[in-house]
């Protein structure tokens, strides 16, 4: 089955979570910053283009397994937007926010960069979510 997946829908899902990262993290860096406990120094001596790329990399990745993951959950194979949604949600929710929530914890983090950061990655299954099951295979 994944040898048969749409590789421009997969493109297409990543690009859309590197767009959603910019949009969300622009938008709440300054309370991004606060919960992580960075300053504007900090952000600009780790502001390395290598990130980008493992982001894009992973992003990639997490359509592509996403993929067959909705395959599998359609009844028949038939991927929809909606087998596509739901799909990413549980998958967020099972797995995405409660690893978020327990590496937090454990790493003394503040709820609101949980908040935060869960947020932007139930945004980006969602996304991803949506165009692989309007894509289909």
């Amino acid at each position: 089955m994944l040898q048969n997946v749409n590789l421009i829908a997969v493109l297409v899902a990543a690009v859309a979570s590197m767009a959603i990262g910019a949009a969300w993290y622009s938008t709440l860096a300054k309370p991004w910053m606060a919960a992580v406990g960075f300053d504007e120094e900090t952000v600009k001596k780790g502001d390395n283009p290598i990130i980008y790329v493992i982001a894009v990399i992973c992003h990639f990745i997490m359509a592509y397994v996403l993929t067959g993951v909705i395959y599998h959950a359609s009844p028949g194979g038939e991927m929809t937007i909606y087998t596509g949604l739901l799909s990413a949600f549980l998958i967020w929710a099972g797995f995405v926010v409660t690893t978020m929530i327990v590496n937090h914890r454990f790493q003394m983090k503040s709820w609101m960069l949980t908040i935060i950061d869960a947020g932007h990655y139930l945004l980006v299954m969602l996304a991803q979510g949506a165009i692989l099951g309007w894509f289909g295979l």
